[in-house]
């Protein structure tokens, strides 16, 4: 029998074939307006330069969606659309199709019913892939229209993953594959499974997704609510595909695998702007990533809503009116600081004021409020940036943080020549802040004479006010007598805690610290001298008033020794 015949006689074995006139898929692509003209031909030079197949240049190069290329085809011949229940049944005729003959046709074999076998393909404008199976197999061939990336799951689960893609994934030493690199970036899984994430990230209140590679895969982790909580383990063919679509999507550099890495990016998710700040790292098992969410369309900046007492709140903004003087923020990362300065700045944002800041990085942008990026690269360090803002007459200057003498100085000078500065402090306490500033090496007369107040804070969960219950401690607790325990619904994802709640210490520098800064007394004797009231007081306060409970209270006001 000759090569036509043979065609012929495979071809009257596809059922349902499509009535359409003669069409292939680039003609599909143009007329439907599913990229411009400008794209078609930069993807078919492409094709002409790597001899791949036009449907997967396509979706490759993220120029048409899958989604959009399939229904389009689908419309286009009036096959079916392949579901994703379809490609969840077990491998089919393994050992009569070839694999590479399948990854280079992008054709799934689905399953076989009544002597019929459903297959899948991407381009059902080639006639060949589907008469070569039914050929193979000796059946008749029902065709449906798949999306490539489902197309490529199911040939996975029948034959494993592909030698070349893990090839390209784990040689993570040899440059040359830069170029592969990008493709894995711009493959259609690789960016689905990105944004999927992002967007399960953003409707689960996550503050930070970690991507940590693992000797046999890749572990994706949420923290919300302060806590860790593992979502998924993708297979260790993902993490190379994944880590440099991120990189791409942050401007970083792909290439660069051996330094750690960070940038930002901006994208919409159900319709709100997100800010994502990106670092990337070595490991043992290959390159991990994170990703900090930001939300300003979630953006707190109330104190009253972070938690802050009435009582806190009138010294503090008594504080903030002072025309000069130096405010500090302490605690921990994580722990709030940088909202809680940016709520001050929101208070003090007017058309009468002006108001810059230095920030590493900047988290948020305010309008109306000058804010600037440190860059070590090219010298511009927050004492650069301050020296530079005084020549510029603000009223109110923010330091994204004091980390060395020079910017303590230059900090101290400022608020000496009538300007109000906001800065943060990495110290546990309030009080530790003043010795902070002594061990950097700064007078005891200018920190007595400068520093106006420092604002300790810690972050608990706070209760979900749906299903919150209340109950009598076994051990009382000072006087409290009813306290309140999470129990969990659907509004709180069942974990019993609803987003997070200040507990704050207060401290102002009046003159019985001052003279105790200017003995140079220590952390201790500074806080039983201070009127402010304590983050385990505070945190208790809060337990007896149904906001967190007193475990919640324990865990941060333990670590401050309190």
């Amino acid at each position: 029998m000759t090569a036509t015949a043979l065609q012929t006689s495979a071809d009257s074995a596809v059922l349902a074939a499509p009535v359409v006139a003669p069409m292939s898929l680039d003609e599909l692509v143009e007329q439907h307006g599913l990229v411009t003209g400008e794209t078609l031909v930069r993807a078919r030079l492409v094709q002409a330069e790597t001899g791949e197949r036009f449907a997967a240049i396509l979706t490759r190069l993220g120029l048409v969606s899958e989604a959009a290329l399939a229904s389009a085809a689908a419309q286009a011949t009036g096959l079916p659309l392949a579901a994703a229940v379809d490609f969840t049944g077990l491998p089919v005729a393994v050992d009569r199709v070839s694999e590479r003959f399948l990854r280079e046709f992008k054709a799934a074999v689905l399953r076989v019913d009544d002597g019929v076998c459903n297959v899948a393909v991407v381009d059902p404008f080639d006639p060949y892939p589907v008469s070569a199976i039914a050929l193979a197999l000796g059946l008749r061939v029902r065709v449906s229209i798949g999306r490539s990336s489902d197309i490529e799951s199911a040939i996975d689960r029948a034959y494993g993953p592909a030698t070349a893609a893990a090839a390209a994934v784990d040689d993570a030493a040899d440059e040359a594959d830069l170029e592969r690199l990008k493709d894995l970036a711009s493959d259609a899984p690789a960016i689905r499974a990105i944004n999927r994430l992002i967007t399960g990230a953003v409707e689960q209140r996550s503050s930070d997704i970690h991507l940590e590679a693992t000797e046999d895969g890749i572990v994706v982790r949420f923290r919300i609510d302060g806590e860790m909580r593992t979502v998924e383990t993708l297979p260790a063919a993902m993490r190379a595909p994944l880590v440099s679509r991120i990189k791409v999507m942050a401007g970083l550099n792909i290439a660069e695998r051996r330094l750690p890495q960070d940038g930002r990016l901006r994208l919409a998710v159900r319709g709100h702007d997100i800010d994502l700040r990106v670092a990337t790292s070595p490991t043992i098992n290959g390159e991990s990533a994170v990703l900090r969410l930001l939300d300003r369309s979630n953006l707190t900046l109330d104190f009253a809503a972070l938690g802050f007492d009435p009582a806190v709140l009138v010294k503090l903004r008594d504080t903030l009116a002072l025309p000069n003087g130096i405010v500090l923020s302490t605690g921990p990362t994580g722990s709030g600081k940088t909202t809680t300065l940016y709520a001050a700045l929101s208070e003090l944002n007017a058309p009468s004021r002006k108001i810059l800041t230095i920030e590493d990085p900047i988290e948020y942008r305010l309008a109306g409020i000058n804010q600037m990026q440190v860059n070590p690269t090219i010298g511009l360090d927050f004492a650069t940036a301050l020296r530079s803002f005084l020549r510029q007459d603000p009223d109110v200057i923010m330091v994204g943080e004091i980390r060395d003498i020079e910017t303590a100085q230059v900090a101290v000078q400022a608020a000496l020549t009538g300007h109000m500065i906001l800065s943060t402090l990495h110290t546990n306490t309030a009080a530790s802040a003043v010795t902070r500033l002594l061990d950097m090496g700064v007078e005891p007369f200018l920190i007595a004479s400068t520093l106006s107040a420092v604002l300790a804070q810690r972050l608990v969960r706070r209760l979900c006010p749906v299903c919150r219950e209340a109950y009598d401690p076994p051990v009382p607790v000072g006087d409290v007598t009813t306290l309140y325990r999470a129990v969990g619904c659907g509004e709180c994802d069942h974990t019993g805690y609803r987003g997070r709640i200040a507990l704050v210490e207060f401290l102002v520098i009046d003159p019985v610290i001052a003279k105790l800064v200017l003995a140079r007394a220590e952390a201790r004797d500074i806080a039983a001298a201070s009127a402010a009231t304590s983050m385990y007081a505070d945190g208790i306060a809060k337990a007896r008033a149904g906001l967190t409970t007193i475990e919640e209270v324990l865990r941060v006001t333990r670590e401050n020794g309190e």
